[in-house]
């Protein structure tokens, strides 16, 4: 369900109005809210300090379903990512995707990623362990996936999604200390994604055949972060 740095020259890109642009650079309410609890399945992802990279300061918002559905629909309804994601559609589609998140029990975190407070991607950080996924490789304790789609045109195919996959890789590393690995599963027919994996730091560990598509199953080690 990965689109990391792929996408035709005829797509849409969206261009946010200043008022939308000023909601994240100075509203409070879509910063880090409280601490989170102590039972956090995945450490208060709210929390997390944001990153600083070549293209800018990166950080993860969670979702706001009334703020961000907008964003999120015409995201999906790119050709580009609803090749992938299949969630193209009246924004009652992307809607019912986000809400299964938020009311559900925490095991994933859909988010904005936002870049020098511009939205500019969706991701999902998610228990890896606790998914559907982990019935079709050997998982470990605490492993946490990863799911990312950047949304303009203007920022695929540049090195961008490899730029902030490492960053949030070490994000998770960093505040998920029981974590010893990230991992992601896109499809083995997007190239694009798999290499964006590849120069992240993730190393290819196997093909998955997952329910309707075959996966490139991507791992990054917390014991070689370091080195990679």
């Amino acid at each position: 369900m990965t689109t990391a740095d792929a996408g035709p020259e005829d797509t849409l890109d969206l261009k946010l109005p200043p008022e939308v642009l000023a909601l994240f650079a100075e509203d409070p309410a879509v910063r880090p809210a409280a601490p989170a609890a102590l039972d956090d399945l995945l450490d208060g992802v709210a929390d997390w300090s944001p990153a600083d990279t070549s293209a800018g300061t990166f950080r993860l918002v969670p979702i706001d379903l009334e703020r961000d559905l907008p964003i999120v629909t015409h995201w999906m309804n790119d050709p580009t990512v609803a090749e992938f994601w299949e969630l193209d559609g009246p924004p009652g589609i992307a809607e019912k995707h986000l809400r299964a998140q938020l009311d559900g029990d925490g095991r994933s975190v859909p988010c904005l990623g936002v870049l020098d407070d511009t939205p500019m991607s969706y991701w999902e950080i998610y228990r890896a362990d606790l998914d559907p996924v982990a019935r079709y490789y050997p998982a470990r304790p605490h492993d946490t996936g990863i799911h990312l789609l950047i949304g303009g045109v203007s920022d695929r195919a540049r090195g961008l999604g490899a730029t902030l996959l490492r960053a949030v890789a070490e994000q998770i590393l960093a505040h998920r200390p029981a974590c010893a690995r990230v991992i992601a599963e896109p499809e083995l027919r997007n190239t694009p994604s798999v290499a964006a994996f590849l120069t992240a730091g993730f190393r290819f560990s196997a093909e998955l055949e997952l329910p309707g598509r075959r996966a490139a199953l991507m791992i990054r080690d917390r014991a070689f972060r370091h080195l990679l």
